[in-house]
C-alpha cells in the first residue's frame, strides 16, 4: 500500500469527519468514512483500518455518558447483534473487492435515503413493546456494523422508538457501539483485515481523527446539525454510486 496524496485526500477528510460526527454530532454518521475510504483503497482495507480509529473515538463518547444509557436496551440490541455479526463475518468470508464495494455502496445509498423518507414522514417509529423488535434491529446493526461499520441507522430506529431522554439516548448508543466494535476485532482478526499496512496508516491517521473529535466537541453549538448532516448525505450519494459503478463494472 503507497500513502500517497491520493490516499490522504480521500482518508483525511473522511478520519476528520468521522471524528467530528463522534465528537458532536452524536456519532451518526461516525460510518460514513468507511464509503469515502473505499474510493481511495479496497473496501477490506478501509474497514480494518477505521476500527481502531473507530474505538479510539468511542472511548471518549462511552466516558462522556457514563451510566447514563438505558441498560435493558442496551442487553437487547447486543443480544440481536450476534447473529447479525456473524453473518456480516460469512459475507466478508466469501466476498471479493467488487462484491464489496457494491455492498458498502448500498448500504451508504441506504442510509442516506432512509434520512430521506424519515425526513418526508413516510417512515415512523417502530413499537418496541416487544424485546423481538430490539433483537432483530441489533442484527440489522451488527450486520450493517461489520461491513462498513454502518450500524448507526437500525439502532436508532429501535431508540428513537423507546421513551427515553435525548442524553440516555446518546449514551445507549455510545455504550452499544463500543461494545459492537469491541467484539468486532477478533473477527477482523481472523479474517486479516488487520495488517501492517493499516496500523501504519492508523498512526498516520491518528492525530487527524482527534483533531475531527476536537473539532466536533468545539462546533457542537456553532454549526447546525441540518448543515453538517446536509453536506454528509451529498458526499455519501457521490461515494455511495461510485462504488457500485466502480464494483460492477
Amino acid at each position: 500500500m503507497v500513502f500517497d496524496l491520493h490516499f490522504f485526500l480521500w482518508a483525511i477528510p473522511a478520519v476528520i469527519l468521522a471524528g467530528m460526527s463522534k465528537g458532536g454530532f452524536g456519532g451518526a454518521l461516525g460510518f460514513a468514512a468507511a464509503p469515502i475510504l473505499a474510493v481511495a483503497v479496497p473496501p477490506a482495507f478501509a474497514v480494518g483500518l477505521m476500527l481502531p480509529l473507530l474505538l479510539i473515538m468511542d472511548v471518549t463518547s462511552v466516558r462522556s455518558y457514563w451510566k447514563q444509557w438505558d441498560w435493558p436496551s442496551v442487553k437487547i440490541l447486543l443480544w440481536g447483534s450476534v447473529p447479525g455479526t456473524l453473518v456480516g463475518m460469512a459475507i466478508y468470508s466469501y466476498a471479493d473487492d467488487d462484491m464489496l464495494r457494491v455492498l458498502i455502496g448500498i448500504v451508504a445509498l441506504g442510509f442516506v435515503l432512509y434520512r430521506i423518507l424519515q425526513g418526508l414522514g413516510r417512515i415512523g417509529a417502530v413499537r418496541a413493546d416487544r424485546p423481538w423488535v430490539g433483537v432483530v434491529f441489533g442484527a440489522l446493526g451488527g450486520l450493517t456494523s461489520f461491513i462498513s461499520h454502518a450500524g448507526g441507522p437500525p439502532v436508532a430506529v429501535y431508540l428513537l422508538s423507546k421513551d427515553m431522554t435525548k442524553t440516555s439516548y446518546h449514551a445507549t448508543q455510545a455504550i452499544v457501539f463500543w461494545v459492537l466494535n469491541a467484539a468486532k476485532v477478533v473477527p477482523y482478526v481472523f479474517l486479516g483485515l488487520f495488517t501492517l499496512e493499516t496500523m501504519k496508516a492508523d498512526v498516520l491517521l491518528f492525530p487527524f481523527a482527534m483533531l475531527g473529535v476536537w473539532i466536533g466537541v468545539r462546533a457542537h453549538h456553532k454549526i447546525p446539525d441540518r448543515v453538517f448532516f446536509a453536506l454528509t448525505y451529498v458526499l455519501l450519494v457521490i461515494t455511495g454510486v461510485k462504488l457500485i459503478f466502480d464494483g460492477l463494472t
